[in-house]
């Protein structure tokens, strides 16, 4: 079967970082929840902190909203404090999550072998895997873009049998919060290499594989930027904080 962009659904993800206590998730995701009711062709996610996925879960319903997690650890259980197992985020309610986020490698100390391990485990518990990659921007301006997203994506994907429940975000980290934004152009170059190099390693399956851009996309740039035939909708972070700036996104979607 031959697949092009216009088979695969858009999918749109609000990151909320480290924000939002209970109450105020509830609040924001009930709001998601009336303003998108109407929303038919297009998979929303929203990822709370830890803490909240109970309240978010509540919060949800029966609706289509999408719980996915910020993080999660690749051993099921044993002395790892702090950490949280896969299982345990299918058990709160989550059905996927974000791996390999610029701010996790940053803060952290997350690799490229560790976002490997995430993704296999995830993938073991039945979780789609939202896997960040992104280049900064000395290695930008350095012309280092590919080289930096072919080296994140081929230790991501080792030993990962198929491309089935997995999503790429690409977040240029020198666009994470800053108010930048990839230009469409460049936004889509990147998408386009990133679905070739998949492509070269699944073949067709590559095509139907949902790549997300998350740099500081908003209202206002976000329907250049999926319009675009390899950008499948974006991942969000401050814009997602706002119902009525994250319904405008995914409105700009469907």
């Amino acid at each position: 079967m031959v697949y092009n962009f216009q088979m695969r659904r858009k999918f749109i993800a609000g990151n909320w970082k480290l924000n939002n206590n209970r109450q105020q998730t509830a609040e924001l995701i009930g709001k998601i929840v009336t303003l998108t009711k109407d929303v038919k062709n297009v998979d929303i996610a929203v990822a709370p902190v830890f803490t909240c996925l109970h309240a978010a879960k509540e919060a949800i319903g029966s609706s289509p909203v999408i719980l996915a997690a910020q993080n999660v650890y690749f051993e099921e259980k044993g002395a790892f404090t702090g950490e949280i197992a896969p299982s345990m985020l299918v058990d709160a309610g989550c059905t996927a999550v974000i791996i390999g986020h610029s701010e996790r490698r940053q803060y952290f100390g997350e690799t490229d072998e560790t976002v490997n391990k995430k993704i296999k485990a995830s993938l073991k518990a039945g979780l789609t895997a939202i896997v960040c990659v992104g280049e900064t921007l000395a290695e930008r301006e350095s012309d280092k873009t590919n080289d930096v997203i072919h080296a994140q994506l081929s230790g991501a994907f080792k030993d990962v049998a198929s491309l089935e429940k997995i999503i790429v975000a690409y977040e240029p980290v020198w666009a994470i919060g800053t108010g930048r934004n990839a230009t469409s152009q460049q936004a889509q170059d990147v998408h386009a290499f990133i679905r070739g190099l998949a492509s070269r390693k699944y073949g067709n399956g590559a095509e139907q594989m949902r790549i997300l851009y998350g740099g500081s996309m908003k209202a206002s740039n976000a329907a250049e930027l999926l319009a675009c035939p390899d950008v499948d909708g974006g991942l969000v972070g401050g814009a997602s904080l706002i119902a009525e700036d994250f319904c405008a996104i995914i409105r700009l979607s469907s």
